[in-house]
């Protein structure tokens, strides 16, 4: 079993900067690739960016070069490095494991861009 708690949302005015945390607890040494997803009211839930166990990182073209994703091994922890936020990143993010053919969620964090 895979535990996940992400932690760092809150209120933004546009144009400014965030950073998420996702920590995962449990069977930790079994998790391969994990990612940052986000879901705005009446919307489905939409992958933002993805991190295997290397590091190697890929990022969905509406965070593209404002959304940084990273991944710390030792700390079992991702981050997400969000700037220039614009009010249409408000959502709920999400973050995601994948262990053994399971795929583990965190309860979420509020983002809300607004001024």
């Amino acid at each position: 079993q895979v535990q996940l708690v992400e932690s760092g949302g809150g209120l933004v005015q546009p144009g400014g900067s965030l950073k998420l945390s996702c920590t995962a607890s449990g069977t930790v040494f079994s998790i391969g690739p994990m990612a940052w997803f986000r879901q705005a009211p009446g919307e489905e839930r939409a992958l933002v960016a993805t991190v295997d166990s290397s590091g190697a990182a890929d990022v969905a073209e509406s965070a593209m070069g404002r959304f940084t994703i990273s991944r710390d091994n030792a700390k079992n922890t991702i981050y997400l490095q969000m700037s220039s936020l614009k009010p249409e990143d408000t959502a709920v993010y999400y973050c995601n494991a994948e262990s053994r053919s399971r795929s583990y969620w965190g309860k979420g964090t509020l983002v809300t861009v607004s001024s």
